[in-house]
């Protein structure tokens, strides 16, 4: 028995986010768990009926939720990652998405049985992947190269594309004259993308040069920056059916590549609603599911998965990347990565509902089709390209990098010395002026905040397994530790002892607060940096050197402070909770006492 309209939408909401949760707590791909919720309030126990609940504005709902999902990921898009894979992401977003489109066409056609024009709508449908699905994606196995710009450039602009291939096909298939078709597709296709384009830049532009004039009161930025989304959306819409896809993305990309003014704010507000409209709009779509529709597919069904997996992509892969400088594993990686997502599923729901219309016959197995591509994608993605990119050397499976929350004088020298020992060290801060004193001393730094999740999925994270906060700020370090105890895990999570509980036990502080609590009780950022001014110093240890041993004295643990022990296969970092016990044959990172001479110990 369905409910009401406000229970219902509190239900969608609910299980979405939930959902969400559960996922990142398990360690799962989000939209399984999505798929699962929504078959649990739809078809199984019948608490929503989405078609009921919604009306004739179900689809118009679903489809600008659509758009804002783009905008927000056209927000993390980079220009200056394109040098280097620029040729690679068009040929993916142009050869690739033909060489899907015919593939999966002629699979639905041979395999499953669709007549031809159904048959090519599900392949042009099945050409998008989607960022809701392949960023966490990344986000979890962190590859090195340039395999993750790749994905993440090609995951965001395929979705307009693919879509705007689906809606010309579809447009195409309900012509009776072939001849008049093609030309009024081309006439069509043409008009998307000029106005996509047009409408996309001058709401950026537009947007950007109000926000520089300071236009726009602060509490109203985000709820105007939604405003002009929704406006632009539906004005390129309006002018050019479905362009509005393309005009959202463009907006975000050109929005996030300008240099005018600051839109962190902007992009923090939009991975938020970002969540709320992914997990919403999914589980809705996914409790429109009837799950004999599924099971009815039979076992060609599972034929035609393995043709999407194992032929279609590969193939993509080889021809888009012919030419190109990336090495095998990057190429093999690449062609294990194509999960399809929310995009896959709405317009395939909007198109399905169109056919049947028009009386196309089983236009429902669209729906059930794509269903299964996502969730079997998803699946086998999400379970296998972690232990893959480690097979293929393109993450480790112990990385001994370090992500440095903070890049003051401390934590320079303190990257600077780690850098030195041979392990990756990237920096990360909001203060611009920190970032470039780090790069003028030849370290990788970031300027941004890594509480944003779009700024953390820009940085290159691959061999990077421990974080550790420095900065000056007690809380920003704790949210520094949460936010990305889902990426390293707790245990690979340190900050600074808080200022105001320095000699507390560990014991009496809160441990779902707080990172593990680095180098000691009493070393807060203030002793830390004090010690430093006073000449204390950064070296490689070798506490099996005689000569070292000499320098140092009877009285060594008093001229020296331990902060990483230097092992064959291991950086442990030294922490209240597992304080330093001196081994004779260990190499450490320590501090040293301004009056003890050292010679260098070289790298590890």
């Amino acid at each position: 028995m369905t409910i009401d309209l406000i229970l219902g939408l509190a239900v969608i909401v609910f299980a979405g986010i939930l959902a969400q949760w559960l996922a990142w707590r398990l360690h799962l791909p989000s939209i399984l768990l999505l798929l699962v919720f929504g078959l649990l309030i739809g078809p199984i126990f019948g608490l929503i009926d989405p078609d009921v609940l919604f009306g004739d504005t179900l689809f118009p709902l679903v489809s600008l939720s659509v758009g804002i999902i783009l905008f927000e990921g056209g927000l993390g898009l980079r220009y200056k990652d394109l040098p280097g894979i620029k040729s690679v992401v068009r040929n993916l977003i142009s050869i690739g998405v033909l060489i899907t489109w015919g593939l999966a066409a002629a699979a639905a056609f041979f395999v499953m049985g669709l007549n031809i024009q159904l048959a090519l709508v599900l392949g042009a449908i099945l050409t998008v992947s989607g960022p809701t699905v392949i960023l966490p994606l990344l986000r979890d196995v962190r590859p090195e190269g340039q395999v993750g710009s790749i994905l993440r450039w090609e995951g965001i602009l395929i979705d307009p594309v693919g879509a705007t291939l689906a809606l010309l096909v579809f447009d195409t298939v309900l012509q009776t004259n072939l001849r008049e078709a093609t030309g009024e597709a081309v006439i069509n296709l043409l008009q998307i993308i000029i106005i996509g384009v047009a409408l996309g830049w001058a709401g950026a532009r537009g947007l950007s040069y109000l926000l520089k004039r300071y236009l726009i009161p602060d509490h109203l930025q985000n709820a105007f920056t939604l405003m002009v989304v929704i406006a632009v959306f539906a004005a390129s819409n309006a002018l050019a059916s479905e362009s509005g896809l393309l005009a959202a993305t463009v907006m975000g990309m050109v929005l996030a590549n300008q240099n005018a003014v600051s839109i962190k704010h902007i992009i923090e507000f939009k991975e938020d609603l970002g969540v709320l409209l992914t997990s919403s709009i999914f589980v809705l779509l996914a409790a429109r599911l009837q799950l004999s529709d599924i099971f009815g597919l039979g076992w060609q069904a599972f034929v035609f998965l393995a043709i999407i997996i194992f032929i279609a992509r590969p193939l993509t892969v080889f021809f888009s990347t012919l030419g190109s400088p990336l090495k095998l594993p990057e190429k093999a990686f690449l062609a294990w990565m194509a999960p399809r997502g929310i995009v896959a599923a709405s317009v395939a729901s909007i198109f399905a509902i169109e056919l049947a219309h028009v009386g196309f016959p089983n236009a429902d197995r669209l729906v059930s089709l794509t269903f299964l591509v996502i969730i079997g994608t998803v699946v086998v993605y999400g379970l296998t390209a972690g232990p893959l990119a480690r097979r293929l050397g393109l993450a480790e499976t112990n990385p001994q990098g370090l992500l440095l929350v903070g890049a003051h004088r401390g934590a320079r020298q303190l990257a600077t010395i780690l850098g030195d020992a041979g392990y990756k060290v990237i920096m990360v801060d909001t203060n611009i002026h920190n970032c470039r004193m780090a790069e003028n001393d030849a370290l990788r730094a970031y300027c941004g905040n890594v509480l944003y999740e779009e700024f953390v999925e820009e940085l290159d994270l691959g061999g990077v397994g421990k974080l550790l906060a420095l900065t000056s700020n007690d809380e920003v370090n704790t949210l520094a530790c949460l936010h990305m105890s889902g990426i390293f895990g707790r245990a690979n999570v340190y900050q600074l002892p808080p200022q105001t509980a320095a000699g507390l036990q560990s014991e009496t502080l809160p441990d779902h607060l707080v990172g593990r609590l680095l180098f000691g009780a009493e070393m807060t950022y203030r002793k830390l940096n004090g010690l430093l001014e006073q000449g204390w110093s950064l070296h490689v240890v070798d506490l099996g050197d005689p000569t070292t041993l000499r320098a140092l004295g009877e009285e060594y643990h008093q001229n020296l402070l331990p902060l990483f022990v230097i092992r064959s296969d291991e950086l442990v970092v030294v922490t209240v909770s597992e304080p330093y016990e001196f081994h004779p044959n260990d190499r450490v990172i320590a501090m040293v006492a301004p009056d003890i001479a050292l010679e260098p110990t070289g790298d590890a």
